[in-house]
């Protein structure tokens, strides 16, 4: 083990060899999460096996009744894990605040309710499922030969991006999403285990025979310069409709915390279902399906809207009532909606056909994704892989990039960053801000610091502190809590009267930290107080240590060089 360690943290290609393992086994689970959710279907709805659940032509009112039940399914399963009842952390969380350490349990709770959310047919995709298990795969590979903190966080985006890989068919979408989502960085370092764990997922669904999610078109017609104009006005539609999307979920899962109990949402959530699902089943599940029919079929344009509206009802009540799962696959489907409904408006305004409604479909469809997941080099490469088209994928890329821009300027979040925003969280990506977290008052302060009762006079100060034996004298009341500081050099100049209480010449006697106050919150302290130093203190107000304003640059001059270091790979 000791060689095996030394081996993977020196070599290059040895890192990239256990990158491709942890991707083969991400492909693999991607496989079984999938079919086991899919044989769920089968079962509980009757389903063919040629058919899914969102393809369905309709369901009974007895096969409805399965929506609820999944509900209380979910909740009791919930209960059954509720001793862990602080947040359970995803791939993004991990890598941004955690140096990419995943906990087997929580993941295992994460795939479990996505898996039971999906199988009842609530409208949620597997994706996030998918992305957790293969990051763990990463996390565990990594703790287990002991890497450094930015090989962690590699291996942790390699599993993540191999999963999405296998379950779209698309390598390179797969590893953009790792750098864009859960990496949060295009680095050189991580280049070649992000690809090669990637194909290596992507290889083993393809070798077990996995059907891909994102069905293959055929070409459409070029798109020059006007289409790359009109395609932007479908990116901001998608922006827009993104943010009320996301807006949405998070005011209606606001709500029903606020009206129900945990163990009563996901029941009324799938109550709430059965209406919308008994109008249309391609509400339901991820959306495959529906996808592949909406976009092959001649629909008429008041089907698919009325489909769009349906599905994004669907969906909120699905995330707002506590159904565990994301809006992956779910925006993907909307775009191809939206870009539908897009052509033929501008086709019925203008009197003849402006788009290709094919194209418009996909153009959506990466569009409305990146306003919810983000990543439009992923989505552009998704597009690419499906349909081999390079025109296409260059009008995909514009309408992203605009889409992406809009989102960050009016909203500034993706879906699964917004969330931990809603938790309390203040990270907007996967980039790794973890060090500031654990660089604390407590790990900083200087303990054994001089200190002497605030009542004693100056005079007596002299004589304890002389010149150059302290630069500063923590001062404390008759109860050993914190009254301030005194820089020696103050208490030695000329015009002090030696009679004074020592407290006079004290300063940030309001201001101080406490132990557990990260780095960030630490600069800001030193701001507000326009002190050199200030007294760090435990909850009963005794003096723990000491810091410096100096002293805390430096250490955030030094942890960001290595930061910088490791994202190039250079440590």
């Amino acid at each position: 083990m000791r060689w095996l360690r030394r081996r993977v943290r020196a070599s290059e290609f040895s890192f990239v060899a256990l990158a491709i393992l942890v991707g083969m086994a991400a492909g693999l689970a991607t496989v079984v999460i999938g079919s086991l959710a899919r044989l769920l279907q089968h079962v509980l709805f009757g389903l063919p096996a040629d058919v899914r659940l969102s393809g369905a032509p309709g369901l009974t009112p007895a096969q409805l009744l399965i929506l609820p039940v999944g509900g209380a399914i979910l909740a009791l399963f919930g209960w059954a894990v509720r001793a862990r009842r602080r947040a359970l952390v995803d791939a993004v969380e991990a890598n941004a605040l955690h140096g990419g350490r995943m906990n087997a349990a929580d993941s295992a709770v994460i795939a479990g309710q996505t898996m039971l959310s999906n199988g009842f047919g609530a409208s949620v995709g597997l994706e996030a499922a998918y992305a957790q298990i293969g990051a763990l795969f990463g996390s565990l590979g990594g703790r287990w030969l002991s890497l450094r903190r930015s090989d962690m966080r590699i291996l942790v985006g390699a599993g993540a991006g191999a999963a999405i890989a296998a379950a779209f068919g698309a390598p390179i979408a797969g590893a953009f999403y790792a750098f864009e989502i859960v990496i949060g960085a295009y680095t050189p370092a991580a280049i070649a285990p992000v690809a090669a764990a990637s194909l290596a997922g992507a290889q083993v669904a393809q070798r077990l025979g996995v059907v891909p999610y994102i069905v293959h078109v055929q070409p459409g017609p070029a798109i020059h310069t006007f289409g790359y104009i009109v395609y932007g006005g479908l990116a901001a539609i998608c922006a827009l409709y993104g943010i009320a999307l996301m807006r949405a979920v998070a005011a209606v899962e606001a709500q029903a915390r606020g009206w129900l109990a945990g163990w009563a949402r996901p029941a009324l959530g799938g109550v709430l279902l059965i209406p919308i699902a008994a109008w249309s089943p391609q509400v339901l599940s991820a959306g495959h399906s529906a996808l592949h029919i909406d976009m092959m079929t001649a629909l008429p344009i008041a089907f698919i809207a009325a489909v769009l509206v349906a599905k994004s009802l669907a969906s909120i009540v699905s995330l707002g009532f506590g159904f565990r799962g994301g809006l992956f696959f779910a925006s993907l489907f909307l775009g191809t909606l939206i870009g539908h409904l897009y052509a033929d408006a501008l086709a019925w305004i203008v009197g003849v056909p402006i788009l290709d409604p094919a194209n418009a479909a996909l153009v959506g469809m990466a569009a409305l994704a990146v306003a919810v997941v983000g990543g439009p080099f992923t989505m552009a490469m998704l597009v690419l892989e499906a349909t081999g088209n390079f025109s296409l994928t260059g009008a995909v890329l514009a309408a992203s990039l605009v889409s992406s821009t809009m989102v960050r300027e009016l909203f500034g979040y993706s879906f699964s960053t917004w969330r931990l925003h809603l938790r309390g969280e203040t990270i907007k990506s996967a980039r790794d801000v973890g060090w500031t977290k654990a660089l604390t008052a407590g790990r900083m302060m200087r303990r054994g610091t001089a200190r002497a009762p605030a009542s004693i006079s100056i005079a007596e100060l002299r004589r304890r502190f002389p010149l150059g034996a302290t630069s500063r004298v923590v001062l404390v009341d008759d109860a050993d809590r914190y009254a301030g500081i005194v820089a020696t050099a103050v208490a030695f100049a000329e015009g002090v009267d030696p009679d004074a209480p020592a407290a006079a010449l004290a300063h940030a006697t309001a201001d101080m930290l406490s132990p557990e106050m990260d780095l960030g919150a630490v600069m800001k302290a030193f701001d507000a107080a326009q002190s050199d130093e200030l007294a760090v203190l435990d909850p009963a107000g005794q003096v723990l240590g000491i810091v410096t304003e100096t002293y805390v640059h430096r250490r955030y001059a030094e942890e960001l060089d290595k930061a910088q270091r490791d994202l190039f790979g250079e440590a």
